[in-house]
């Protein structure tokens, strides 16, 4: 069994993704992990499969490149969590724009044999409006519907142990929007141990984000329903 899988959704990152492995793959040497980077492409239009293909064989079996039609982020990384709790001690997810590096990451592993769950908390966050209410309704939700874990309830910087969290995995729908809310939201209702801390947040360099304007807040009724529903119907059977 591995220490450590990775999981990474990509969607129309061809400009960084490449270099976003480069910097992962070396970090995660340099620390001595036995780990596997799982990427995930999520119906990119553009390159981004393409370049992950063709550097695959550089990363000498450290990373392993899985193509499947596109589903959203939320679907994404629940694949990912789904594929790899049985394969790996501990599952960490990352996104691929690039804001967030791994700078940080050793500081959460070094700490991870006293918690269950450990997060970096996007630190320097540059947000619209719109994101900081969808952030704070998210929070909001989480501490009414489930209890107080982490502040920062989204966060794309998360270590989790497998085998605490595989039943919740299993019990969240593949067609939720946002499986990370309700992941934290699960951590609080199961008492687990969580540790937070600070990781910098950078603005993007490369491509855009996928959901803006009225689509945001559509995407964000969408989580607050699941979110609630989660808590309601299914929560008590984890």
């Amino acid at each position: 069994m591995l220490d450590l899988a990775v999981v990474i959704p990509v969607y129309n990152e061809e400009e960084c993704i490449v270099s976003v492995l480069e910097k992962w793959v070396a970090e995660l040497d340099r620390l001595g992990i036995d780990y596997r980077i799982d990427v995930y492409n999520d119906g990119s239009r553009d390159n981004s499969l393409a370049v992950m293909r063709a550097a695959e064989p550089n990363f000498g079996g450290r990373v392993a490149v899985h193509d499947k039609p596109n589903g959203g982020h939320g679907n994404t990384i629940l694949t990912g969590y789904l594929a790899d709790c049985d394969a790996a001690e501990w599952i960490f997810q990352i996104d691929s724009d690039d804001e967030m590096g791994p700078e940080s990451f050793g500081a959460l592993w070094e700490n991870r044999a006293d918690y269950d769950f450990l997060v970096g908390r996007r630190e320097g966050r540059k947000q619209p409006l719109p994101r900081k209410v969808m952030s704070a309704v998210s929070r909001l939700t989480v501490r009414l519907f489930y209890g107080r874990s982490v502040w920062d309830v989204n966060t794309p910087y998360r270590l989790m142990r497998a085998t605490v969290f595989a039943p919740i995995y299993r019990a969240i729908p593949l067609d939720t929007f946002a499986p990370n809310v309700i992941i934290t939201g699960m951590a609080a209702r199961r008492r687990l141990r969580c540790f937070e801390m600070a990781v910098p947040q950078r603005d993007r360099q490369t491509g855009e984000v996928s959901i803006k304007k009225w689509k945001l807040l559509k995407a964000a009724m969408k989580s607050f329903r699941q979110t609630i529903g989660f808590s309601l119907c299914r929560a008590k059977r984890v």
